[in-house]
């Protein structure tokens, strides 16, 4: 029956809320200090209307706004501390509670004709960056019914227009530095906040990746333990005729047969091990059939069977680990090494050299040969299933699956080739990881 493939699935619901959890606080933080900037400013520009050009404001009035805006500003980063996740509403109030206080301000210094009306585009600029749907177009309708609003309601201000002044006129100087306000602002924090936006994007696309790879990992599963579960009737029938026929004295007389016999016997013995592998590795494998031992004595006999079952004209082999270093050992783990040594057999059948060494809390087997190396596109995209150069269908899987183990037992896998050819392949581990906890110590040796 053929396989129906299903689109890839989204990304898990907690990994992408983290996403967006993280893409808010920064963007939560750039509005702090928007605020902080606005309020500076502020005060500045009334320092100067008031005091050097000579114009009576309502100064109690405006800078209670000011200290109102500072206050509110202090609470949102107590929120920001806290470190917990921003919504979306949050951001839309905040923005909310800056085109109020510039309300305010324009209201008591001249309303429309005040030459700091177009700060409310600064405002929109922010909203259409940091909100969606609904939000951005509630900011556009708020900022509009402020100016309406202030063009008939306002407390004027003894600012004539002046225009062919020029430079002269304090309203196009008000003009001039309301203009360079908004365009530094919008330049910074525009930026910023879509670098944040970036950065989320980019984590999303990667658990959306994740969750692809799993999903094939768990398709691949699925194939492999059905194939598996059918593979094993034949093989005991084949295994039973096999030992129904050392017992014909008419075959066992035949030295030759008698040999090949065996090694059928032999085979059929291996098959059934990779099926009953592939079974265990379906199941629980390290909770329930995991073995402690030590990482030299894993690797030992993990290189033992290797050898005797794959041809190869020289393998080295050095294990540098301590003797006493202890690990679980399972079937996911060896066929992990196993596919990479597969591998660097398959580009150099002559040469292939296994080490492994420890650092400190950390596992590093490093498989080098001395085949063509990687090429540039499969280097460039390793771990990605069917990325591959023997140019036969299912290439490219053995990485892929033995970065996917790495990676799910805490670990990594990298590749890289060789200065003077070849390729060199690194698993990298961490003994914690891949060790025993302690109350299950206790339960396989006692006190």
């Amino acid at each position: 029956m053929p396989l129906q493939t299903e689109p890839a699935a989204p990304p898990p619901p907690a990994k992408a809320q983290l996403a967006d959890a993280s893409a808010g606080l920064r963007n939560l933080h750039q509005l702090i200090q928007l605020r902080w900037i606005a309020v500076v400013g502020q005060l500045l520009t009334i320092e100067a209307t008031h005091y050097t050009l000579g114009m009576q404001l309502p100064l109690q009035s405006m800078l209670a706004i000011v200290g109102g805006m500072a206050v509110f500003n202090l609470a949102c980063l107590v929120r920001w501390r806290a470190r917990k996740p921003v919504h979306e509403l949050e951001l839309f109030f905040g923005l909310l509670v800056d085109v109020a206080a510039l309300t305010a301000q324009l209201y008591l210094s001249g309303g429309i004709s005040n030459p700091f009306v177009f700060l409310y585009l600064l405002q929109i600029a922010v909203g259409a960056m940091l909100l969606r749907g609904g939000y951005i177009g509630s900011i556009v309708v708020v900022a509009s019914v402020c100016v309406a609003l202030l063009a008939q309601h306002s407390i004027p201000l003894p600012l004539a227009p002046n225009l062919h002044l020029g430079l002269a006129s304090p309203y196009v100087m008000g003009l001039l530095v309301c203009f360079l306000l908004n365009a530094i602002l919008v330049v910074i924090f525009i930026t910023r906040i879509n670098h944040n936006l970036r950065r989320r994007d980019a984590r999303l696309a990667a658990v959306r990746q994740r969750a692809a790879e799993e999903e094939h990992i768990v398709r691949m599963g699925l194939l492999a333990s059905g194939a598996a579960h059918e593979l094993g009737t034949p093989l005991a029938t084949l295994a039973v005729i096999l030992g129904d026929w050392k017992h014909m004295p008419a075959l066992m007389r035949d030295a030759s047969l008698k040999e090949d016999i065996a090694e059928m016997e032999a085979q059929v013995k291996r098959c059934k091990s990779i099926v009953s592998g592939i079974l265990l590795s379906a199941g629980e494998t390290r909770g329930e059939h995991s073995s402690q031992t030590t990482v030299r004595a894993f690797l030992d006999s993990l290189v033992q069977e290797w050898r005797t079952t794959r041809s190869v004209d020289t393998f080295l082999y050095d294990n540098l680990v301590d003797p006493g270093t202890t690990m679980v050992a399972d079937t996911t783990l060896a066929q992990m090494v196993t596919n990479v040594l597969d591998n660097a057999r398959d580009a150099s059948p002559h040469w292939v050299h296994l080490e492994a060494s420890l650092d400190a809390d950390t596992l590093r087997i490093v498989v080098t040969d001395r085949g063509p190396g990687f090429a540039p596109e499969v280097l460039t995209h390793i771990g990605v299933p069917y990325q591959s150069t023997k140019g036969r269908p299912g290439g490219g899987l053995g990485l892929f699956l033995s970065m996917n183990v790495a990676r799910t037992l805490g670990g990594s896998l990298t590749a890289e080739n060789r200065e003077f050819g070849g390729a060199q392949v690194t698993i990298t581990l961490s003994l914690p990881d891949i060790a025993l906890p302690p109350t299950e110590k206790n339960e396989r040796h006692g006190p």
